[in-house]
């Protein structure tokens, strides 16, 4: 399913972005503000922003965003870089 988001043409064109990049500016804000709230993943928001993994991890402390990351997901980081 893919969802479209209509922005009126006079808020689009208030938005303080180059209107080339306004897409993908809106994106990367949608993505960090959603996974802000818990309500995307890492990686979810990531592919949302369009963006790799250093630069959406860049984005957030940028924004003072404090990255999701507990004992669990640590530990299946240990498990990936064993090949486990």
């Amino acid at each position: 399913m893919n969802m479209v988001l209509e922005i009126p043409e006079h808020v689009a064109e208030a938005i303080k972005a180059p209107s080339m990049d306004r897409e993908r500016h809106l994106l990367r804000e949608l993505a960090a503000a959603l996974y802000a709230r818990g309500m995307l993943s890492f990686g979810k928001a990531r592919e949302l922003a369009r963006s790799s993994k250093l630069e959406f991890g860049t984005l957030l402390p940028e924004r003072e965003i404090p990255r999701h990351y507990d004992a669990q997901n640590l530990e299946e980081d240990i498990r990936y870089a064993r090949g486990e």
